[in-house]
């Protein structure tokens, strides 16, 4: 029986493609180290090293201690990055809110699911401090209230595709993978670790990514509300 629902954020819940988020994510940021000597296109290098690094975690070190040895280490010579970096996501990162595609107020769907009894957890990618993860959770008018758990590279020692990353938030949670279902618009980062670890799954087809063109023929599918409808069903 699924008693806990984990939603992917980016493109599932927060609605824009992937593509159009990272070219203006990666503006704003780079606009933010440039004034202490940051180069632009290497903020852009150097963020998509860290980010490879994190996602290659083995799970013996946080994801930021990861994302920040490898940052820090192409930019020896220059002021610190981090709390520049922490005053953006906190302050400045709503600029990127740009990018989305059309305006969403989730919580009254949130809140059907949670009085229906289920427990949310934000299973969004953990590249993201949680202040960056809070920001835009206020894009659709939620915050970190709404779940039992919202991962970020501050509290997470794997990143998806990883299946270990579903492991590692069971573990945390007390949860069974029988008792959860994973939604998300990544068939490669959501769908196929949820199968993977044991987990029912629905692909968000809003804003869909399959880079690897992975057969979709049976797998339950659908917009964001019809998720929530038929997560609804179920009660």
């Amino acid at each position: 029986m699924i008693k806990t629902i984990m939603f992917d954020l980016d493109g599932t819940l927060v609605p824009f493609e992937s593509e159009d988020f990272v070219k203006m994510y990666f503006g704003e940021i780079a606009k933010k180290l440039a004034p202490v000597g940051y180069e632009p296109k290497k903020v852009m290098n150097d963020i998509w090293a860290g980010t490879k690094a994190m996602v290659e975690n083995d799970g013996s070190r946080l994801n930021s201690d990861v994302f920040w040895e490898v940052f820090n280490a192409n930019n020896s010579g220059l002021p610190d990055a981090k709390p520049l970096c922490d005053d953006f996501y906190t302050n400045e990162f709503d600029s990127v809110k740009a990018c989305l595609k059309e305006s969403r107020d989730l919580k009254p769907m949130i809140n059907r699911l949670k009085n229906a009894g289920f427990e949310l957890i934000l299973s969004t990618n953990p590249v993201f401090p949680m202040s960056a993860m809070k920001t835009r959770l206020k894009w659709v008018n939620l915050d970190e209230s709404d779940f039992l758990l919202v991962t970020s590279y501050d509290n997470s020692s794997y990143c998806k595709p990883n299946p270990k990353y579903f492991t590692e938030i069971m573990e945390k949670t007390g949860k069974k993978a029988c008792e959860c279902v994973i939604i998300g618009n990544h068939v490669k980062e959501d769908i196929i670790p949820a199968k993977i670890v044991g987990a029912e799954a629905f692909w968000v087809n809003d804003y869909p990514e399959n880079p690897d063109n992975d057969d979709t023929s049976d797998i339950m599918q659908g917009s964001l509300k019809q998720a929530a409808d038929y997560l609804l069903s179920l009660v």
